[in-house]
C-alpha cells in the first residue's frame, strides 16, 4: 500500500468524530447500575436503563467507542450475511426467526433513538445486500437466503440486478436498512446518560467485579458500588475464564478511500470468498468507500503475509472494482464469535445474582448489541423480553456447537534468548529467558525493553503485533483477545493487570 501524508493508520469513525473528555472516576461512587465497557452493548443499556429512571454509572477504560465499536463498518442491519440459513440448520426455524426479529428490534430501536434524542450521527435508510459474484453454489446458497429470509417474516428478496459497479450474478436483498456514525451516535447516547444522578467517566480501567448486595466494581481510582453490574466489554472479565471456551477471537480490517460514483442507498457483503464488506460514506465533505475483509481467527498470529499485505489485498479490490483511491484510513479490529452462533446476554456466570454480561455479537455488534442490551435492561429492570432464551448466557453448548470452541493447542518451544543483536529496533519477540517466556521489545534507539509474556487473564503467551502500516505494535493475547501496549499497559480486555515488568540477564 502506497502511504501518503493523508494515509493514516485509524479508523475513519474515529478520525471524523470529536473527542470525548469525561473525567476519570475520581472518588467512590454508589448507583443502581455500574455499566462497564463504552461501546454500543454498554451505552445502550445505560441509556435504556437510566431512560426506566434508574441512575448510571459508565465506566470506560479508555475513551468512549474506541474499542470494537469505532472500529465497525457502520451497518445497522439484520441481514447478516447467510446467518439465517445455518442459524435454522444449527437451531430451527423458531430460533432463527427470533434473531431476526431481535435485529429488527434493534434497528427500530436505534431509529427511534436517534429521532427521540435528536442524534446527528448520519443515521440513513438504505437496503443491505448479500451478494454472489459468481455462479453455481453460491448463488444458490444466497437464493436460498433470500427465500427462508422471507418465511420468517424479514424483508427479503432475491434479486439479480445488483447495484455495484461490477457484474454479480444475484443478492438477497433486505429492504429499510440503515448505516450511520456509530461514534457520533455512541457519543450522543453518553451525552444524554451524563448528569442527573448518572455519570460517564473515561480513563478508569476496572480490575475486579464482586457479586453481592452492593455488587462491586473496582478501579484504580475509586470503587463503585451498584445494585446491578453490567460488563460490556468485548470479553468479558470477572467470568473467571468462562468464555474462553466459548468464544473465538477474529480479527478483520478495513480500508477506506476517497471515491464517486457509488450508490449511497446501499451496502453489500460478499457470500463468495475472500469475503469483501462494502460500504459508503460522506465525511467532512469527502465521499468514501470502506472495504472490509480478510478476517482471521486471533490465534493464527499475524499470517496471510501479515497485516499490511492484507490491506493492501482490501486497497487493490477498491481500487479495480470501485474507483477507490489510496487509501485515507486503515484499521483493525477484534470481535467475539459465539460457539454456536448467538449472543450472551444475561448472568455473567449460572452463580451470578447481580453480575449481568454483554458478549459474542457475531461481528454484528450494532444490532446484535443493542438487542442484548435491551435483554439486560428488561432483566434488570423485572420486564419480559423475547429474546432472553435465545440469547441466555447460561445456555449449555451442544455438541455441534462444541466443534466450533477454540482449540487449546500444545505451547510451541520458544527461542531462547541469547543475547543481543537478536532483534532490529522497533522489533519484538517473544523468548525464554531463564525459563521464563519473556516479551522483549527493542525500542527505535536498539534499547531492550522486557515484559512477562504470559496474558494476566488466562496465562496464554502474547504474541508481538505490528501495527498496521506503522502504527504502534502491540502484546496480543491469541486466546482470548487481551491487547497490552508495548510497556505492557492494558489496551483490551478481558485482562484486567498489566503485563509484568523483567529484568533481563547482563
Amino acid at each position: 500500500m502506497t502511504e501518503s501524508a493523508q494515509s493514516k493508520a485509524m479508523s475513519l469513525w474515529v478520525a471524523t468524530a470529536e473527542g470525548t473528555q469525561y473525567s476519570r472516576l475520581e472518588k467512590d461512587l454508589e448507583v443502581d447500575v455500574a455499566v462497564i465497557g463504552g461501546g454500543i452493548a454498554g451505552l445502550t443499556a445505560a441509556y435504556e436503563l437510566r431512560r426506566r429512571g434508574l441512575t448510571v454509572a459508565v465506566l470506560e477504560g479508555s475513551r468512549i467507542g474506541t474499542g470494537v465499536t469505532g472500529s465497525t463498518t457502520g451497518k445497522v442491519t439484520s441481514l447478516h450475511r447467510l446467518a439465517y440459513t445455518q442459524l435454522a440448520a444449527d437451531h430451527g426455524m423458531e430460533a432463527a426467526r427470533a434473531y431476526g426479529q431481535a435485529n429488527e428490534a434493534a434497528l427500530a430501536y436505534i431509529a427511534a433513538t436517534v429521532q427521540a434524542a435528536g442524534l446527528e450521527c448520519g443515521f440513513r435508510r438504505v437496503s443491505n445486500y448479500t451478494y454472489a459474484e459468481a455462479g453455481g453454489e453460491q448463488l444458490e446458497a444466497v437464493r436460498a437466503e433470500a427465500e427462508l429470509a422471507a418465511r420468517l417474516g424479514l424483508p427479503a428478496s432475491f434479486i439479480t440486478d445488483v447495484p455495484l459497479p461490477f457484474a454479480a450474478q444475484g443478492a438477497v436483498r433486505f429492504e429499510d436498512q440503515a448505516q450511520f456514525h456509530a461514534m457520533k451516535y455512541l457519543h450522543g447516547l453518553a451525552r444524554a446518560v451524563d448528569g442527573g444522578g448518572s455519570v460517564v467517566v473515561e480513563r478508569t480501567a476496572v480490575r475486579a467485579v464482586r457479586d453481592g448486595t452492593p455488587a462491586v466494581a473496582v478501579t484504580d481510582h475509586g470503587t463503585v458500588r451498584a445494585r446491578e453490574i453490567v460488563v460490556a466489554t468485548n470479553v468479558p472479565m470477572g467470568d473467571g475464564g468462562r468464555y474462553s471456551g466459548r468464544l473465538t477471537i477474529h480479527r478483520s480490517y478495513i480500508v477506506a478511500s476517497p471515491a464517486d460514483g457509488l450508490p449511497a442507498d446501499a451496502t453489500f457483503i460478499s457470500a463468495d470468498e475472500p469475503m469483501r464488506s462494502i460500504l459508503t460514506t460522506r465525511e467532512d465533505g469527502t465521499d468514501y468507500v470502506l472495504v472490509g475483509g480478510e478476517g482471521h481467527p486471533a490465534a493464527e498470529g499475524d499470517t496471510g503475509g501479515g497485516s499490511a499485505a492484507r490491506l493492501e489485498r482490501l486497497a487493490e479490490f477498491s481500487r479495480e472494482r470501485l474507483g477507490g483511491g489510496e487509501p485515507a484510513y486503515r484499521w483493525s479490529t477484534q470481535d467475539t464469535l459465539p460457539a454456536d452462533g448467538l449472543p450472551f446476554a444475561g448472568p455473567l456466570t449460572p452463580d451470578s445474582r447481580h453480575l449481568h454480561v454483554i458478549t459474542g455479537l457475531r461481528k454484528w455488534g450494532l444490532t446484535n448489541g443493542t438487542a442484548s442490551a435491551l435483554v439486560v435492561a428488561d432483566a434488570i429492570t423485572g420486564a419480559a423480553s423475547a429474546w432472553a432464551g435465545l440469547f441466555d448466557s447460561t445456555r449449555e453448548l451442544g455438541p455441534a456447537s462444541a466443534q466450533g470452541r477454540e482449540r487449546a493447542e500444545a505451547e510451541a518451544p520458544l527461542p531462547p534468548w541469547r543475547g543481543l543483536p537478536r532483534l532490529a529496533p522497533g522489533e519484538g519477540a517473544v523468548f525464554d529467558v531463564g525459563g521464563k517466556a519473556t516479551a522483549v521489545y527493542a525500542d527505535a534507539a536498539g534499547v531492550v525493553h522486557a515484559l512477562s509474556a504470559r496474558c494476566t487473564h488466562l496465562r496464554c503467551v502474547v504474541e508481538f503485533a505490528h501495527g498496521a502500516d506503522g502504527a504502534e505494535p502491540t502484546w496480543d493475547c491469541p486466546c482470548h483477545g487481551s491487547r497490552f501496549a508495548l510497556d505492557g499497559t492494558v489496551i483490551q480486555g478481558p485482562a484486567e493487570k498489566d503485563l509484568a515488568h523483567r529484568d533481563m540477564p547482563d
